[in-house]
């Protein structure tokens, strides 16, 4: 299928591993120019690297904190400055720790809202402008199936991420006059660092051993394994495109049929 993503300039946040790094390969992979951004220059870099060996396209890797306004500032001005446009953002940040209520002091409840909620309310402001003027534009939050569906044990990104579907919702239907099309994509549980690092904390809970802990997972997931940063990816670059352009303010998780409601 043609996506129509030739050109296009694209933002992918927290994109050195994992589901940032498979989405920006995806989008480039499609011909779509790159800026790629998270916290380390060596990662980044490596990432960049990597990408345009694989698909000899533009990428712009940029050593930024997507909790940083100053960071992502810069992360739009050099966007603009090398490629003079935005269409595409993803949005996209590392989880808060894990734990209950009681573990948390108000500094961690605010350290969790900066990075899942207000790095994306943040970075899509600095976009909008951009893809107001020409009429075109995508943006897709990556957040977790923990919105349809709260996690024990991850109460700060069940409150954080939350928040991110009732902004991109009320931003669909404000921006959508624009063709400016919002969703957001909510994975399961997806085999990357992050899945490894909350199995190994429930492990020392629990008093087991991670490979335990995952195959309990695995056993609630309907397709009977864990899912890849290739195919959440997927759905992101399809959300990206030309292709979905009648889809807005959706929240579609890839779980592998984990969820278990109707919505």
């Amino acid at each position: 299928m043609h996506l129509g993503l030739e050109n296009k300039v694209a933002v992918v946040a927290a994109s050195s591993k994992g589901l940032g790094k498979a989405v920006a390969l995806g989008l480039a992979e499609e011909g779509a120019r790159l800026t790629i951004f998270s916290r380390s220059h060596e990662d980044i870099t490596a990432a960049a690297k990597e990408i345009n060996e694989k698909f000899d396209t533009d990428v712009l890797p940029i050593a930024a904190d997507v909790t940083q306004e100053d960071d992502i500032n810069e992360v739009i001005n050099l966007t603009v400055e090398r490629y003079s446009a935005v269409h595409v953002l993803v949005n996209n940040s590392g989880g808060p720790p894990f734990g209950v209520f009681e573990d948390f002091s108000q500094d961690q409840w605010n350290d969790a809202i900066k990075l899942n909620l207000l790095s994306t309310i943040n970075l899509t402001r600095l976009v909008l402008p951009y893809m107001k003027e020409q009429k075109w534009g995508r943006i897709v939050n990556i957040t977790s199936i923990a919105v349809k569906q709260p996690i024990d044990g991850l109460i700060l990104s069940n409150t954080s991420r939350a928040g991110v579907i009732g902004f991109a919702k009320t931003l669909s239907n404000e921006y959508a006059p624009y063709n400016i099309l919002v969703n957001n994509v909510c994975p399961g549980r997806i085999m990357t660092n992050r899945i490894i690092h909350l199995a190994e904390e429930r492990a020392k809970r629990a008093k087991t051993e991670v490979q335990d802990v995952i195959k309990s997972w695995e056993s609630d997931i309907p397709v009977g394994r864990l899912g890849s940063p290739k195919e959440l990816a997927d759905l992101v670059v399809f959300l990206s495109s030309e292709r979905a352009s009648y889809i807005t303010g959706t929240t579609i998780q890839v779980d592998g049929g984990a969820l278990r409601g109707l919505f």
